[in-house]
């Protein structure tokens, strides 16, 4: 860390606060205040926004354990300054010896925790590749030069906030079940903010991936301990299937609310589409006029959130092996003609909507970061263990946890996992099958030119949160750090209820929807956006989320 430029005010182990919007050359917004200040440095050496974004995720898997990996995946949403947008598709894929039923019992009933917190439930890790592939193409700086900072947080330790004293006290119960003879994010004591959290395997196993690129984690002493830990445990991922492994750039998925133009992610994320339907369902209602979070806006987004999780259950599925009704989905005629069937005076029951039927059509623990460099160009990027921290595994003498991406499959048509979501024959189980995501990077443009970068973690609540933000900035005129701070809402189909956070609605505006026979129930946090704004002035307007140790860092 020492050779890093260090911001003022910049304090290790606490969330670094930054409420200046005054940056023209630059900006990272990510989850970690460590992982921050990496992707910054790397801008100011001159490379840029993809070359931040590989120094990001390292330093991620380092720093944030819970969710940044490098045995896991995600998506990335890349729009140059100049020149065509593109996506690169690093999702996870199931193993070659994986099933559809392989999660069921004799008697065909899902087998609890199977998909969860077993070596059975993790897909072929992508980040690597992914970060290679992106580097490759559009990378300006050398390889080492990005993954040496993680090296060094894993080696030389960083002081780790209160959140992740929090999380890792929480989980160290399920470590101490699960990795038996490891001590990996374990101590005697409980962990206290401000304490020094060193990763020596880790770090060792990020020397390979800087020494050998792709092939320090598919092939070789990598390779041989993960391969080596599924063995052990019964897992399915073999050497065949982490050298058959490769990311795959897909075009870009596009479309316009108001003027805006939106670029994001195609299938297999689930989040483009339903991002895009979402916003042709509610763009003819004046809810600007209405105002942000009033009981009219409210009922208006859940009645579109509800048909459009229904779509999402029936239709959606790695493309490579379904094919996915993307055109007849984005149609607005046929969002228009979904939302005619609500009524303003009650609820509509989940029970009475149904995935749409097209003419001739035959049958938790994410994290997001927002970039732009000096020249513009602009990377969205939702990375995921999927659960948090995955599925607490270690890979031993690895230093890095497994993922836990197997159980975004549907195990059963219409149980739900996790999350509460349900799927169908769209997204069963086959070997080499990229599983269904709620991932949802974006960026928007206005007038040709870049407007916003935005994404969230958050599992099923991905979706809803990242289409609120937009909203809150275009239609409610917040500025950037507002509109990530704004509380949410969030409904999914099934069940047929209306998550809330705390105060997201005024009690006069919950009365009245609960009169309606809309049933809200108030949880935690949802979802943890980090977004980017270009304002009219040309300057860079970040938003870190506060419900985690988010952090913007610009120049």
């Amino acid at each position: 860390m020492a050779a890093f430029f260090i911001p003022a005010g910049y304090v290790q182990g606490q969330p670094a606060k930054d409420n200046s919007n005054e940056y023209r050359n630059g900006m990272v917004v990510c989850a970690y205040p460590d992982a921050a200040l990496a992707g910054l440095n790397v801008l100011k050496k001159g490379g840029n926004a993809v070359d931040a974004a590989v120094a990001v995720q390292f330093a991620l898997a380092v720093t944030l354990p819970e969710a940044g990996n490098i045995g896991g995946g995600g998506f990335m949403v890349y729009r140059p300054a100049k020149g065509a947008a593109n996506t690169l598709d690093f999702r996870e894929k199931a193993p070659g010896a994986a099933s559809q039923n392989m999660y069921l019992d004799s008697a065909g009933n899902v087998i609890p925790a199977m998909s969860l917190s077993t070596h059975r439930a993790s897909g072929v890790p992508g980040s690597v590749d992914g970060m290679v592939e992106a580097h490759r193409k559009y990378g300006r700086l050398k390889w080492e030069e990005l993954v040496q900072p993680a090296i060094d947080l894993a080696r030389g330790g960083f002081k780790i906030t209160k959140r992740l004293a929090e999380d890792l006290n929480r989980n160290g119960a399920d470590f101490r079940r699960l990795n038996e003879g490891k001590n990996y994010l374990i101590k005697d004591t409980p962990w206290q903010q401000g304490d020094l959290l060193v990763q020596e395997d880790l770090a060792k196993t990020l020397e390979q991936i800087r020494d050998k690129g792709r092939a320090g984690f598919y092939e070789g002493e990598v390779a041989e301990e993960l391969v080596g830990e599924m063995q052990n445990g019964k897992g399915l991922i073999s050497r065949t299937d982490l050298k058959n492994y490769h990311s795959v750039w897909r075009k870009a998925l596009t479309g316009s609310y108001k003027g805006y133009k939106i670029i994001t992610m195609p299938p297999p994320s689930s989040g483009g589409i339903a991002l895009l339907q979402l916003l042709q369902s509610v763009e003819k209602y004046p809810l600007s006029r209405w105002g942000f979070n009033r009981d009219s806006t409210v009922q208006l987004l859940v009645e579109a959130e509800r048909r459009v999780y229904a779509d999402r259950s029936k239709y959606l599925g790695d493309p490579d092996f379904y094919k996915v009704p993307t055109d007849s989905l984005l149609r607005p005629a046929y969002n228009r003609l979904r939302m005619s069937s609500f009524s303003w005076d009650m609820a509509t029951a989940s029970a009475s909507i149904q995935p749409g039927t097209f003419a001739g059509y035959e049958s938790d623990q994410t994290t997001h970061y927002s970039i732009v460099d000096r020249q513009g160009n602009a990377v969205a990027i939702t990375t995921t263990l999927n659960g948090s921290f995955g599925s607490k595994i270690f890979v031993r003498r690895g230093g890095f946890l497994l993922n836990n991406e197997m159980d975004d499959f549907s195990s059963k048509p219409g149980v739900p996992n996790m999350f509460g979501l349900v799927g169908g024959k769209a997204n069963s189980i086959q070997p080499g099958k990229r599983m269904l995501s709620s991932m949802t990077p974006t960026i928007i443009e206005k007038d040709g030119k870049l407007f916003m970068v935005v994404g969230t973690p958050g599992g099923s609540t991905i979706i809803t949160s990242v289409f609120q933000t937009i909203l809150n900035v275009i239609e409610f005129n917040q500025n950037m750090q507002q509109a990530v701070e704004s509380k949410r809402f969030h409904h999914q189909w099934l069940p047929d209820v209306v998550y809330i956070e705390q105060t997201a609605i005024d009690s006069l505006a919950r009365v009245k929807l609960e009169q309606k026979g809309y049933k809200i129930v108030e949880g935690g946090p949802s979802g943890r956006v980090d977004a980017i704004l270009k304002t009219k002035s040309g300057y860079y307007e970040g938003g870190a989320d506060p419900r985690g140790d988010d952090t913007k860092l610009g120049w």
